[in-house]
């Protein structure tokens, strides 16, 4: 099992699926859809059935159940796209055996180094196979080590028909990581009652309450002028951008923040002294403190307009997600189940809420509860990131202790 869910993994990870907020096409860049057909290929392969991708490159597949109870539909997903805060062109994957716990030299000529300094839980890795980035690009285990794991899982199930199990759905969505994964997602058609996304991080992350999410654009609009006879003319958008900036707690900030505390984070800024532009986005688990957040984005902006006129200054700012708590809350069984499937796996449950979002934060508002398991990966999103292969085969096994599990509770 371990070689053929990295063979699938390393597969998926060298494809170009980056998204792209820029472009409000779905999927957002064509890399993302030209995975879904490989993995359509896959899956039918295997011998699921009902396997399908629709234009917008939302794949869906079916595992037949083989109990005669009435078990709830299981549905387990992942996303196609990898973050856009690094490049995910070119990803070569490097495979560390046997890790013997000191720094590791992603890139020699780069002197690219992950050093167990700045990266203490590598002590934890010793003895594992790693799979870790050259050093120029991230890897993309966010989240394609999660669909290499729902598909070795799949392949178990069938391999092992002995194993009752009732209907599984599989899906894998375009654009999470720009938040729109399922909002053209069919629940309806999924057909799932329950389901999980397949999207955490190291060994035993059970997560089943998210940040409420909202971006923020603000546009500052200037008067650019020669600046030898700018004097008394002069409008400098960047500079009014950045005091913007400074109007934010400085301390509220992602690098200062853990655990349930919210934040500002600054995404972009671009600036000239005609035109800028910064780019935010707002978190918190307490409903109430991030209504108050965004309130306190916009009682700047209504202070700036004041100050530098109502046409020079533009705020866009939109919810993107809802704490998922809400939702699983009523149906905390969901939760119960998969730490049991840990347990029984001889694995530590982690739970503690996401400091992000998956798909499950929508999906259980759209009415399909959707908490989240770990990959078995680690620093996504940029060229430190890496996974245990050893972590990625005990993801497999809990999937399918999942199954099992609600098969045996019907």
């Amino acid at each position: 099992m371990k070689q053929e869910v990295m063979a699938r993994f390393i597969s998926y990870a060298q494809m170009d699926t980056q998204s792209n907020e820029d472009n409000e096409v779905c999927p957002s860049t064509p890399g993302q859809l030209v995975l879904a057909h490989k993995l359509v290929e896959e899956l039918k392969q295997i011998g699921l059935v009902e396997v399908q991708v629709d234009e917008h490159g939302y794949v869906m597949a079916t595992l037949p159940a083989n109990s005669e109870k009435e078990v709830p539909t299981l549905g387990f997903l992942a996303h196609l796209d990898t973050a856009t805060d690094f490049t995910g062109k070119d990803v070569k994957p490097q495979i560390i055996e046997n890790y013997d716990g000191a720094d590791i030299v992603l890139n020699k000529d780069l002197n690219v180094i992950m050093s167990t300094e700045s990266f203490p839980e590598l002590s934890e890795y010793k003895g594992h196979t790693l799979i870790t980035t050259d050093g120029t690009t991230l890897l993309g285990a966010d989240n394609k080590a999660g669909i290499a794991e729902i598909i070795t899982a799949m392949v178990y199930l069938l391999e092992h028909p002995e194993i009752k199990h009732g209907k599984i759905r599989v899906a894998f969505t375009p654009d999470e990581e720009i938040g729109r994964g399922p909002h053209k997602f069919d629940v309806a058609t999924f057909g799932a009652t329950y389901a999980y996304t397949v999207d955490g991080g190291p060994l035993g992350e059970l997560e089943y309450e998210s940040f409420n999410a909202a971006a923020a654009k603000i546009t500052f609009h200037g008067v650019n002028v020669h600046p030898g006879t700018a004097k008394g003319k002069m409008i400098h958008s960047a500079k009014i951008a950045m005091a913007f900036h400074l109007r934010l707690p400085a301390g509220e900030a992602p690098e200062f923040t853990e655990g349930y505390e919210g934040f500002y984070h600054l995404i972009s800024m671009q600036g000239t002294a005609e035109h800028s532009k910064l780019h935010y986005i707002i978190r918190d688990f307490d409903r109430q403190q991030f209504e108050t957040r965004k309130g306190h984005i916009a009682a700047i902006v209504d202070e700036f307009k004041t100050t530098y006129g109502d046409n020079n200054i533009v705020l866009e700012m939109n919810d993107q997600y809802y704490n998922m708590r809400e939702k699983i809350e009523p149906v905390r069984h969901i939760v119960d189940i998969a730490h049991e499937a840990m347990e029984n796996l001889g694995i530590a449950p982690i739970i503690r809420p996401i400091r992000g979002g998956t798909d499950g934060s929508q999906l259980s508002y759209m009415g399909l509860p959707t908490p989240n398991i770990f990959t078995g990966g680690e620093n996504f999103h940029g060229k430190f990131e890496y996974v245990s292969a050893d972590n990625m085969v005990k993801a497999v096994n809990v999937i399918v202790e999942i199954a099992k599990l609600f098969e045996q509770k019907a």
